[in-house]
């Protein structure tokens, strides 16, 4: 939750060092955080090991903390579910005392990734404004765009094998965040705005949450600035072969 502010423990810092591995060849134009310890510190793994951008700010964001979970923060899952069982209801849809609903957290993510939305939409305004601007100043070679997913892919993957020719993108963004709030977001993004699934995708793990440092990797295409209607597909969901 977010009442227990811990640092990572020595596997969490070695999950994260993985991670950054995993993503080193990928250049991000932004890195958005949790303000949470656990997530900073997981950020600062993840960009210490990247080959384009080391000194990248990582800004750091309270509509990215986990859910709040009041009375039972701190306390063991199975108290959680004791809870929900004396109140006749069943994880995760029950609310302890003092406790985000999943609604409120599922605002959060829609307010922030509205944030991200309109952040897009700017950046392309702006590059669209340079006069005789030859291309995106984040730079499109194929190397610095290479994803490298190795299940749970989609055809929509945006970057040809090899490092070939890559999609040009106006925003490249790695979001650092939690598993609980993970879930109510990827939840936003398929009942709200009908996002497209790898087709190999089961419900069980559209229900799951995340592992730590699993990786999931969205596109976002905004038509004509259309903040209203973005068309979001899935390349993968809690990708895991880094661990």
């Amino acid at each position: 939750g977010q009442g227990v502010d811990e640092p990572l423990s020595a596997t969490g810092f070695r999950q994260a060092d993985a991670a950054g591995s995993f993503l080193s060849n990928v250049k991000f134009t932004h890195v958005f955080s949790s303000d949470l310890l656990r997530a900073k510190q997981t950020a600062a793994g993840i960009l210490g090991k990247n080959r384009f951008c080391k000194d990248l700010e990582i800004k750091y964001d309270a509509r990215l903390r986990e859910r709040k979970y009041g009375v039972a923060e701190g306390r063991p899952l199975a108290d959680l579910k004791a809870m929900a069982k004396d109140a006749g209801e069943q994880c995760p849809s029950f609310t302890p005392s003092g406790g985000e609903t999943l609604d409120e957290v599922r605002e959060r993510a829609r307010d922030f990734f509205e944030f991200l939305c309109q952040l897009a939409v700017e950046l392309e305004q702006k590059e669209h404004g340079k006069l005789g601007a030859p291309g995106r100043s984040s730079g499109t070679s194929g190397e610095q765009f290479v994803f490298p997913w190795t299940n749970h892919c989609s055809e929509a993957e945006p970057s040809s094998e090899g490092g070939g020719s890559s999609t040009v993108l106006d925003a490249n963004i790695l979001v650092v965040s939690h598993g609980a709030y993970m879930r109510n977001w990827i939840g936003y993004f398929v009942s709200d705005l009908n996002c497209t699934l790898p087709a190999d995708l089961t419900k069980s793990q559209l229900s799951s949450v995340s592992p730590n440092t699993g990786v999931s990797h969205f596109i976002i295409k905004l038509e004509n600035g259309n903040l209203l209607k973005p068309e979001i597909t899935c390349v993968c969901l809690n990708q895991d072969s880094h661990l």
